[in-house]
């Protein structure tokens, strides 16, 4: 069996095929919705070069082993199955200039289905699969292309990251490393740190932190916090949330402050839950602060890095909607209930519940990284605003599902306690002020172009 897919890309062929043997490529394309899991990257396409992933089937995960052949520099690379889910399978990736600034990428596969005769049952089911899945990998590779080759001209930056293992730092990490920054992490793990010259230790609790090592960075971002919704919200886990945050920013704050050489900008994460529960009042990056819990984190979140601000350095605070992804968080909690018929109106249905495609917030602190105008909130929601029961009805439509089994605002509060109020029934209609007046262009500006990117529903 065979399939093809061809892109026009706007970026010349071998700029096109180098993006393709960076660091974390692999990661950038993999569709979201698969569950894919890369145990082993290679360290290139080069011939010999293996990738060793798992990918789901059925209730198991089989492992797939794949290995580079075929190498012809800015042209054409190939990868085979040694073994995996396939009976066989070859993949050519073909790169055709059509001119100095532009290029032809085909992704062609050759492959057999296992089972022999029984397999070919499934062949349309195959290729529907496969049309979904470089459907979107197209589309990610132009979109992060145009990216990287709009910012060629600024110099490569040295990025320190916290928080890189979690969902956004994961998709973060790749995405700088294939628009060739360097990237380091800081690490909890002495040995780690110590044995590895892209890693800082830091330990948040005592204190610490490997300062000399953070002399001659361009950049941090800090990602890292104790997620607001992994545990039921006891006085000590709300103080762990806190603390988490707050400590980590002063840390990172006062220790870039007091370097000889600063980096050019901090990008410290906060949330719109600085708003708190505001109803439809149109809220920017100049609105006021809410009250409850979520506001007071986010207010001492955000204040804990003045120092860094004082020293001269640009700071940013991402303020950040529910990010949407099926990799994690929100998302991906409701897919299952969703799936089986079982999603509904959340409460009243008009609060707003302001989102962002993971994709969005990467692109947004690589914005924000690289615009010199850009300082202070910034309000990391797209366009759209929509309320609970719009948000519902489109991921049912997405899914093709229905919507009709409504979670009451009572059994809401039982069910979660006293976060179930801040996380789903309070109403932050956010705008992204400040992203728009800045030139940001968002790669999916709806809700729905959102989810259909997201869970490959196109």
């Amino acid at each position: 069996m065979r399939f093809t897919k061809t892109i026009r890309l706007n970026v010349p062929a071998q700029y096109a095929f180098d993006w393709h043997a960076k660091p974390g490529a692999l990661y950038r394309l993999l569709p979201p919705w698969e569950d894919i899991r890369i145990l082993q990257e290679s360290n290139g396409i080069q011939v010999g070069e293996r990738v060793i992933m798992t990918v789901p089937m059925g209730p198991t995960r089989k492992k797939w082993v794949a290995e580079h052949t075929d190498y012809q520099d800015g042209r054409e690379f190939q990868d085979i199955q040694v073994s995996g889910p396939f009976a066989s399978w070859k993949h050519r990736h073909i790169f055709m200039p059509i001119d100095e600034s532009t290029c032809e990428m085909t992704d062609e596969i050759t492959y057999k289905l296992p089972f022999g005769p029984l397999g070919k049952l499934g062949s349309s089911f195959a290729t529907s699969k496969l049309d979904a899945m470089f459907t979107y990998r197209h589309a990610r590779t132009a979109t992060e292309l145009d990216i990287h080759y709009e910012w060629r001209e600024v110099p490569r930056k040295r990025i320190l990251i916290s928080g890189s293992s979690g969902l956004i730092g994961t998709s973060l990490v790749s995405f700088l490393r294939t628009g060739g920054h360097e990237v380091i992490r800081l690490v909890r793990d002495k040995a780690e740190a110590e044995n590895n010259p892209q890693a800082i230790f830091w330990n948040i609790k005592a204190g610490e932190i490997d300062r000399e090592k953070l002399e001659n960075l361009d950049a941090v971002i800090h990602l890292a916090g104790a997620g607001i919704a992994d545990h039921s919200w006891t006085k000590e886990y709300k103080e762990t949330i806190k603390r988490s945050r707050v400590e980590s920013t002063k840390l990172l704050a006062t220790s870039l402050a007091s370097l000889q050489n600063k980096p050019e900008v901090f990008i410290s994460t906060s949330a719109v839950g600085y708003y708190g529960n505001r109803g439809d009042e149109v809220l920017t990056e100049d609105s006021t602060s809410g009250v409850g819990f979520l506001p007071e984190v986010a207010r001492e979140w955000e204040e804990a890095a003045e120092p860094a601000k004082l020293a001269g350095i640009r700071v940013v605070h991402p303020r950040l909607g529910v990010v949407l992804t099926p990799a994690g968080a929100a998302l991906q909690k409701m897919l299952t209930p969703f799936k089986l018929g079982a999603g509904g109106v959340v409460g009243p249905g008009s609060q707003y519940w302001s989102t962002i495609s993971i994709h969005d917030v990467v692109g947004i602190y690589h914005y924000c990284m690289m615009k010199d105008s850009i300082h202070g909130p910034v309000n990391a929601v797209i366009p759209q605003e929509t309320t609970n029961k719009e948000f519902i009805k489109t991921l049912g439509r997405v899914l093709r599902r229905p919507t009709i089994a409504p979670l009451p605002t009572l059994a809401v509060k039982m069910m979660l306690g006293e976060m179930g109020k801040p996380l789903l029934l309070d109403s932050t209609r956010v705008q992204p002020r400040v992203l728009l007046e800045n030139g940001y262009r968002f790669q999916t500006e709806t809700l729905e172009q959102t989810l259909r990117q997201m869970l490959g529903r196109f």
